[in-house]
């Protein structure tokens, strides 16, 4: 089947935050969801359970689980059981649960921010504490690690590392050496790593997700993965995700920690992830060249008309971040772009160190949409350099 991904597809009327938060004249490039209509077995699957008529209590669905570690070995040669992988009904409760079930109180959670921002806040909401080790941007605007920062941070308090890769919001999927050496410091200081792997589908060209669990035994014994095809196949309104945690004691800490609070999995989110990770891939392969094709209309089109506006090369998620520090405006850009443009993008600095001065623009559309918005920065621009 022949998807088209450069249908628009009006969203203002459904209950979406996305494109309901701001007013009506302003273009959604923040949340990252998509823009585009979900795989047709998604929707036939849906429709299905619907029509059944009967929306009791699910069981925990083994087919899923069993398809789960199927998509696991074939794509990561990462091999697990049925009892390693528990449901969750998000990534964001996912690592809340984690920091709660393997920290203690006043103990450390250390990140590489500028970061997804509910990473900031999850160790407050466990009465933990947050430890930094930002990313540094390198001259190809690419961003490194700086492992001897990374090491030299860490004492006797810091108990986990949050691990996010493919990394949100600077793009960077990272590689088998920079897995196994962060793995070996956590290793050597004795720390737990969570990894949000959630954008582990959108890889581009020349680059490879790894698990990083699937490195060793030893690091999968100390370590809790989350997954979810949220974010893959635009189902994330239906909540559901995964962990993968091989160890059975940390397991039975993170199920120990969801109790009473964290809801099953809704039947409607079972329903949704099956019928997607079995049959969704043509769907997936056809959005992945689509994808390419806006990053580079992207990178061209700023290269030609904003070139003050630099990009971080991306080699992985759908999420563009703009470096927009060298433009002549008398505010953040993301209040300027808001104001003057009518566009709504993540303001940088709300991914911590790092993150002024940025904007984090979601490209998960239509093409036109995307141009669209481009043509709204460039105007609002070149009306600042006419008063000025």
């Amino acid at each position: 089947m022949q998807y088209n991904f450069d249908e628009v597809i009006p969203r203002r009327e459904t209950e979406s935050i996305k494109w309901n938060f701001y007013g009506k004249e302003i273009l959604p490039f923040w949340v990252a969801d998509m823009d585009f209509r979900s795989p047709q077995p998604v929707i036939d699957a849906l429709e299905a359970r619907v029509k059944h008529g009967v929306f009791g209590y699910p069981s925990e669905n083994l087919v899923l689980k069993e398809t789960i570690k199927e998509r696991l070995s074939n794509l990561y040669q990462w091999n697990v059981s049925l009892e390693d992988i528990v449901f969750l009904p998000g990534v964001v409760n996912g690592f809340n649960l984690v920091i709660k079930a393997l920290t203690q109180a006043n103990q450390q959670v250390l990140m590489q921010p500028p970061v997804y921002h509910p990473f900031l806040l999850a160790p407050k909401n466990a009465g933990a504490q947050r430890k930094d080790a930002p990313l540094q941007m390198g001259l190809t605007r690419r961003y490194q690690i700086d492992f001897e920062q990374f090491e030299g941070v860490m004492d006797s308090n810091t108990k986990l590392f949050l691990l996010c890769n493919p990394h949100n919001p600077v793009g960077r999927v990272f590689t088998e050496n920079e897995l196994s050496r962060m793995a070996d410091i956590c290793l050597k200081k004795d720390i737990y790593i969570c990894s949000d792997e959630i954008h582990a589908d959108f890889i581009f060209p020349g680059h490879r997700h790894i698990p990083i669990a699937s490195l060793s035994p030893e690091i999968s014994q100390k370590t809790i993965t989350l997954m979810a095809p949220s974010k893959t196949f635009n189902i994330a309104g239906l909540g559901f995700s995964f962990a993968v945690a091989q160890n059975p004691e940390l397991r039975k800490k993170l199920i120990q920690a969801r109790a009473g609070i964290v809801p099953e999995v809704n039947l409607l989110g079972y329903t949704a992830a099956l019928a997607a990770y079995q049959h969704g891939d043509e769907w997936l392969s056809q959005l992945l060249v689509y994808l390419e094709g806006n990053y580079r209309a992207l990178v061209d089109y700023l290269q030609e008309n904003i070139p003050d506006i630099k990009i971080t090369p991306i080699e992985g998620t759908y999420l563009a971040w703009l470096d927009c520090r060298d433009l002549e405006i008398d505010r953040s850009p993301f209040e300027f772009f808001l104001q003057n443009a009518g566009i709504a993008f993540n303001d940088g600095k709300i991914f911590g160190t790092g993150g002024e001065g940025f904007v984090r623009f979601n490209f998960g559309c239509p093409r036109s949409m995307m141009i669209e918005g481009l043509e709204r920065m460039k105007q609002a621009l070149e009306n600042v350099n006419q008063k000025t």
